[in-house]
Parts: structure tokens; C-alpha cells; sequence
């Protein structure tokens, strides 16, 4: 490929103009791919577009439902996400960008590539020219444009300023007027049936003393003024809301599908509509999950009335169920409804966690036909051997950089399953602009949604979720077992029905008997001493004991001091284990309570409320905040096959992690049901009185509310308190792991942060990443910095 390219003083020199090919992507001289051009790049996009959401595509269609938009505008949605399309990308025809792709190492650049194509955008010539189709919505694009890569901020922003130059470079070179710019101006032209382009500047952009010289300087003064004007507007017209937020998403799934494929060498065509699917009948649905199910209980077994019930609720449901009672059946009862009333390819499930994300898998989607069922979360590519790879970091040169291809094709990889089961990140982490949530938009838009375990939500999480429900339309089940009052009424003011209500109680008479039947016997203990001492007498009595403290230390603890009075193993469950490790206790534990012929005492922490789908005969643990120990409760006399469990509580020695007042009002809650028999309608009932009252959260989400910009933003409440690791003694696995870009989440632990120090990672493992003692871990116990021998 000629590019004009020179070494001149040991620098890299490059003479633009006379450069034959404009390159999309990074050039690769060691390799048989070919290079992609910019103009074959951005025509790639457009034609994803048309191919994802053209005339007569189900996807098309869905999308246009899913962000609220008459069907009669998709001319124009398809006619704007087109022209966003072809002009994504068109920033990159400058000498930075060029240098960028050429260079062996790292090359910072002066203006992010798609700050650029945004100020084009905001010419006062392109501006005219684009005018001339009332279909097209030149601020909406420009949204789309300047935000597909979520590092877009208002210019008084420190990082990531629209415009902001990162480098104390005075001049950039462009090459506006080459033929690849040409002939994509002559392509727009042509989607949009408009009038012949305009020239665009090709003189260098200046500054001067800092101040961006025009017509640059004044293009992006316009663009400044126009998304100031342009946020104010949006918020009096849902259709333009609508419109942008459905271009944002539809630019970064036509982007990663045009360069995910080329990638891989794919035609764009052939592989969406492969991908995308037919219509998922309730028919195939029953036959290949519902009919099985029932088949597995026994050869006669039938929905309960409960479950054929909460399949009548509508296409928003909030269904408050006790543990045991039957949920699974009921959530594919409800979505083989949905398939009744929406045209829909998938069925997705989301957990909070990815051990319930695993487990949901197998109780959930694990019994579609082969091939069809998915387990979606970040280290799940370790769980199920046959999923794509993670997303991975780069490393060119001495510089590390975020492979975001990687993590396209980490998302594309899970397009073409009907049904998949996954962590809630994986999905509604694109309201906080992340974006490989953005990614699964479209098969989101083209789903039945359930989502397990509302109850565990963090406040960020929870105000996700309502904004998600209120700006989106889809079928969307919510499940848990007990909710405060609080949560519930901001569900149901999102239009979920919350269900069972008074109304349905006479049909429900299944679901009434498990929930009423008083399930178990709680005592409020004086002392962990004492905790100790029930624990030892069950085991000795042949029972099956759980065991539940608040943090690791004490679980690690506690396990080593009952093994030693025992003299026998005692399993231990919590965070802070290599996952290879981790998914081994887990299963081990689980496995151990499965079996009613041999005693077992397990120690774990609060990762038991969600992910531990287990059923004790004598439950132990620590003062909780309410709505965690109606959780744990769960995990006792699951399947009512004992006249009821022992629950035994008593006070933790610190009110960590937790918020003092709360484990004050669980102490009221406590004493109330001391030393009686209780069920799960009583507890529900106590959690409602007990809770406390709940903080109600805005619907603000960064991915509706940012206008022209955008900047990914935490999903979850953070939790800083421990970093990322891998063992000393597993470097040298993990490094050769790397080299053959080979997944290696396996070996990575969360470690506490400490007076202890960790160390820095070598140059091919991320920054993220620290190196921690192996000395300080144990396969049985986990990671504990204060005791060495654990």
C-alpha cells in the first residue's frame, strides 16, 4: 500500500498528499488481511444499518418499538442512522490519526476522530447542505457521531472535552479533500437526495495562543451553542428523545457489526440476517423449554395455577414470590405469553451477580436445545467453554490500549443465541453509557425480559432500572421474593403489575399454601460462642448447617476454629478466591446440601443470599440489614421438607459493611419473632414494617440525559475497598496465557486493600491488575492478608 510514508531524523514523516488509501483501522504489514480503507469502512456502516434495521427487518422493527417511536417515522430513523453512519468516522482523514494507524507504537493524537467528524458536521456549509432533506435531524446525528466511542464531554470538561486538543501541537494536517472523502460526500448525497457536497476546508486546523482558528474555531463555537440549544429542546420532544437515543445506539451496533465482521472476514449481509433469526413462537418456545421442564418433575406434571396465572399479567409484571415456590416455570410461562402479543426472537434473563448468573443458567436457560442457550458475563468465557472470549487489553509498544474490537466481538458473539442468561451489567449497564451494554441493544430491543433478584439492586443499579422502565418499551418481568413497600410502588408507577396482589389470592392456593406454611423457628443468640456451639451440636446430630457471617475474615475464622473442634472439613463460600477456585467451592458446597445422608457444616458470607441455591436444616448467621436476612432465611427448608429449620442469630462484633441504623432496626425485627414459628408471608409482611423507609431515586440515567454527549459511567454502586489480583506464584502461567491471547480469568482474586502492599503488574498484563503474595492464600480458605498460614 503506497502512503506516503518517511523516516526523517529517526521520526516517522508522513507526506499526506500523496497517500493513495486512507486507513479505518491499524495497519498490519505481518499479516494476510487485508487493510480497510475509511471510505470501505464507512460504507461497511451504512450497510450494516440497512442490514440490521432496514425496510421489513424484525430488528428494525423492534427497535422502533423499543424506543418508543411510531412506525410511521422509520424512513426517517433509517435515513438519519444512515448519513450518521457514513459520516461516523470521517474525522479520521487527519495526519494524527494516519500517523497513529502506521506507527509501530503508541501515538497520542491531538483531536479524538470522531470530535472531528462532529465539527464537520457543525460547518455552516454541511449544516445548508444537510438542510436540504426536512427528514434529517443534523443535531440528532451530530449526537450520534460525536458520542459512538462515549468519550465526548462538554468542552468545560478536564477529560474528554469536545474540541479539547491533547497534544501542545499548533497545526494539524487534513485530508478533507481526498477522494475518499469525495466519493462518501457523493454516497450522502445520494442516501439522502441531496444537492451536489460541499467543498470541505482543506487547509490545515490551527491554533492560535490556544484558540482554535476559524472555520474550525467557528464551526465548533456553532456546535457548542447547538447542544446547549439542542438538550433544552429534547426535553419538550420525545420524539427527537426518542430519535437520538435510538441513533446512538443503532451508530455503536452498525459500528460493530461492519467492523466486528471485518475483523473476522464475514459478509455483513449474510451474517445479520443468520443472527438475527425468525420469530420465536410460544409453540417452539413450549416445546423446546416448557414441556421438557414439566417432563423432568414427573411424566404427568403440569403448570401450577399460579404460574399459568402470572402468565396472564401483561407484558410488565412484578412478581413477589417465595423461594422454592415455583418461579422458573412461571417466568417461561410469562414469557411464552409475551411471544403471544410482541414479535420477539429471545428470551433474556439478568442476575445481579455472576454466581447467579451461572446458576440461572443452569435452572433457567440450560435446558434450550444445544446451540441456542447463553451465559453472558465477564468471566464466563471460563464457566462455559464454548463461549466467546473476553475482551482483552492491547499492548502496542510500551503503551496499553483497550482492544474495544475485542469487546465488539465479545458482544456479537452472543447475538445469534435465543436464550441467555446473564449478569444485569451485561444488559443495562448501556444507561450509564458502557459500552458493551450498548453493544446488546439490539438483542435487548428483541427480548422478553426477566430480572431476577430486584431486592439485592443498589441504589444505582435501582435508579438504572426505573429509567430503563420508563424511557424503553419491552415485556419485562421483575422477580424476587420480598420487596420493601418503597421499591414496589416505584416498580408499579413504571407500569409493572405487581402480582400476586389481594385480588388473585382465591386462584393462588398453591402459591398461598407454600408461602403461609411456617417454614421456620428463629432464636436470637447471645454470642458467636453460642452460634459456635448450635453449629457443633447440629453437625453432631447429623444435620446439614449453614453458617452465615457479613465479612471474609471472620468466614475464614470461623471455618478454621469449628474444623478444629470437629476435626472434620468445613466448606467455605465467599469473594475472595481465585475464580477457578471460587467456582469449586461453590459447587462443592452446593453439591454438599444436595445429599440428606451425611452432616455438613459450611461458613460463607453474604454472596449465600443470591448465588447458594441450597437448602439447610439449620441456618446460623450474623444481624443482616431485614431484606438480607429474609434472603438468608431462604436458604433453609427451601422445598418445606421438614416441619421447619432452625434459624439462629446473633449480633456481628462490627456493624461492617452495613449502615448501624440498619442493623438496629433488624434487632426490632428480630426480637419480634423470637423463638416462633414463622413463614415466608410473615416475613414478607415484617420486611414491609421493618425495612426502613427507602430513598426514592430519580429516573436519571447518562445514556437518556446527556443530549450530544457522552461518557460511560458506573452502573453499579463502586465498591473501592479491594483491587483486582493475580497470585505471584500464577504469574508466569497468566503472562504465557497473554501471549497466546488465551482467557485467563480463572487466576484473578479481589484483594483487600491494606496497609500490605500489592505489586505493579508487568508491561502485558492491564495496569488494573496487581501481583499479591501467594503465601497469603489458601485453595480452601481464600486470600487473607493477616494470616499468612490462613
Amino acid at each position: 500500500m503506497e502512503v506516503g510514508v518517511t523516516w526523517e531524523q529517526g521520526c516517522l514523516s508522513l507526506r499526506i498528499s500523496n497517500m493513495k488509501m486512507l486507513p479505518a483501522k491499524k495497519i498490519r504489514t505481518d499479516t494476510n488481511q487485508r487493510n480497510l480503507s475509511l471510505e470501505d469502512h464507512l460504507s461497511d456502516t451504512e450497510r450494516a444499518a440497512v442490514a440490521l434495521f432496514g425496510p421489513g427487518r424484525r430488528w428494525g422493527q423492534a427497535f422502533m418499538r423499543f424506543f418508543k417511536l411510531e412506525p410511521a417515522k422509520h424512513e426517517a430513523f433509517l435515513l438519519n442512522l444512515q448519513v450518521a453512519c457514513l459520516f461516523h468516522d470521517i474525522g479520521k482523514a487527519n495526519e494524527d490519526f494516519i500517523r497513529a494507524m502506521l506507527a509501530e507504537y503508541f501515538e497520542k493524537q491531538t483531536l479524538r476522530h470522531e470530535h472531528l467528524s462532529a465539527m464537520i458536521l457543525q460547518l455552516p456549509e454541511v449544516n445548508t447542505w444537510l438542510s436540504g432533506n426536512a427528514l434529517l435531524d443534523i443535531d440528532a446525528i451530530t449526537a450520534a457521531v460525536l458520542s459512538h466511542h462515549l468519550k465526548a464531554a462538554p468542552p468545560e470538561k478536564e477529560k474528554y472535552g469536545w474540541g479539547q486538543p491533547a497534544t501542545e501541537k499548533s497545526e494539524l494536517q487534513l485530508q478533507l479533500g481526498h477522494p475518499e472523502i469525495l466519493s462518501t460526500l457523493a454516497k450522502i448525497a445520494q442516501v439522502a437526495d441531496l444537492g451536489a457536497p460541499p467543498q470541505l476546508p482543506t487547509a490545515s486546523l490551527h491554533y492560535q495562543d490556544g484558540v482554535l482558528a476559524s472555520p474550525w474555531g467557528e464551526a465548533l463555537c456553532c456546535g457548542y451553542t447547538a447542544a446547549i440549544r439542542f438538550k433544552r429542546k429534547i426535553k419538550r420532544d420525545d420524539f427527537r428523545t426518542s430519535l437520538t437515543l435510538a441513533l446512538k445506539a443503532g451508530l455503536i451496533a452498525s459500528d460493530s457489526v461492519s467492523s466486528g465482521l471485518f475483523r473476522v472476514g464475514q459478509n455483513i449481509e449474510t451474517w445479520v440476517a443468520e443472527t438475527m433469526g425468525t420469530e420465536l413462537s410460544p409453540k417452539v418456545l413450549g416445546q423446546a423449554i416448557i414441556e421438557p421442564r414439566l417432563k423432568s418433575i414427573s411424566k404427568d406434571a403440569k403448570l401450577l395455577g399460579f404460574q399459568v396465572e402470572v402468565a396472564k399479567q401483561g407484558p410488565r409484571c412484578l412478581l413477589l414470590s417465595a423461594c422454592g415456590s415455583g418461579k422458573t416455570l412461571a417466568a417461561w410461562a410469562w414469557a411464552q405469553a409475551q411471544m403471544e402479543t410482541h414479535s420477539l426472537g429471545r428470551v433474556v434473563f439478568l442476575y445481579p451477580t455472576r454466581g447467579t448468573a451461572t446458576e440461572g443458567y443452569r435452572d433457567y436457560a440450560a435446558w434450550a436445545p444445544e446451540g441456542d442457550a447463553d451465559l453472558m458475563h465477564g468471566t464466563a468465557s471460563y464457566e462455559l467453554q464454548d463461549m466467546a472470549s473476553n475482551p482483552v487489553i492491547e499492548s502496542i509498544g510500551n503503551k496499553k490500549i483497550y482492544d474495544e474490537s475485542a469487546e465488539r466481538l465479545f458482544a456479537l458473539g452472543h447475538w445469534s443465541r435465543r436464550y441467555i442468561a446473564a449478569t444485569t451489567d451485561q444488559f443495562l449497564s448501556f444507561m450509564e453509557n458502557r459500552y458493551s451494554g450498548l453493544c446488546m441493544v439490539p438483542v435487548l430491543a428483541d427480548s422478553a425480559l426477566i430480572i431476577d433478584e430486584v431486592h439485592s439492586y443498589d441504589p444505582s443499579m435501582f435508579r438504572s432500572l426505573i429509567s430503563f422502565l420508563k424511557h424503553f418499551d419491552g415485556p419485562v418481568l421483575c422477580m424476587t421474593a420480598t420487596l420493601p413497600k418503597g421499591r414496589q410502588e416505584e416498580l408499579a408507577e413504571c407500569g409493572l403489575k405487581i402480582f400476586p396482589d389481594a385480588s388473585s389470592t382465591e386462584q393462588l392456593k398453591e402459591l398461598k399454601k407454600a408461602e403461609e406454611a411456617p417454614r421456620y423457628k428463629i432464636e436470637v443468640l447471645d454470642s458467636a460462642s453460642d452460634a459456635d456451639g448450635k453449629a457443633v451440636e447440629a453437625y453432631r446430630n447429623g444435620l446439614r448447617v449453614l453458617y452465615v457471617v457479613n465479612t471474609v475474615s471472620p468466614c475464614q475464622e470461623t471455618a478454621t476454629r469449628l474444623e478444629k473442634v470437629l476435626g472434620t472439613k468445613v466448606l467455605t463460600y465467599h469473594s475472595r478466591f481465585r475464580l477457578m477456585d471460587r467456582k469449586n467451592s461453590h459447587e462443592s458446597t452446593v453439591r454438599a446440601f444436595q445429599q440428606c445422608e451425611n452432616p455438613v457444616v459450611a461458613v460463607t458470607t453474604q454472596v449465600c443470599e443470591m448465588s447458594l441455591d441450597l437448602d439447610a436444616d439449620v441456618l446460623i448467621t450474623e444481624t443482616a440489614p431485614v431484606s438480607s436476612l429474609v434472603q438468608r432465611f431462604g436458604r433453609a427448608n427451601r422445598k418445606l421438607k421438614r416441619e421447619y429449620a432452625w434459624v439462629y442469630t446473633f449480633a456481628p462484633p462490627s456493624h461492617h459493611p452495613y449502615d448501624k441504623a440498619e442493623l438496629c432496626q433488624s434487632g426490632v425485627f428480630l426480637r419480634e419473632l423470637n423463638v416462633t414459628r414463622v413463614s415466608q408471608a410473615e416475613l414478607a409482611g415484617k420486611l414491609i414494617e421493618h425495612a426502613g423507609d427507602q430513598p426514592t431515586v430519580d429516573d436519571y440515567s447518562a445514556f437518556v440525559n446527556s443530549g450530544y454527549y457522552a461518557i460511560s459511567g458506573d452502573f453499579r454502586d463502586i465498591d473501592s475497598r479491594s483491587d483486582n489480583a493475580i497470585l505471584d506464584s500464577d504469574l508466569a502461567k497468566v503472562i504465557e496465557l497473554q501471549e497466546r491471547r488465551k482467557p485467563w480469568d480463572q487466576y484473578v482474586l479481589p484483594v483487600p486493600k491494606s496497609k500490605h502492599k500489592t505489586e505493579d503488574p508487568p508491561s502485558c498484563l492491564p495496569p488494573y491488575i496487581r501481583i499479591a503474595p501467594s503465601s497469603n492464600y489458601s485453595v480452601e480458605r481464600g486470600f487473607d492478608w493477616e494470616n499468612p498460614s490462613l
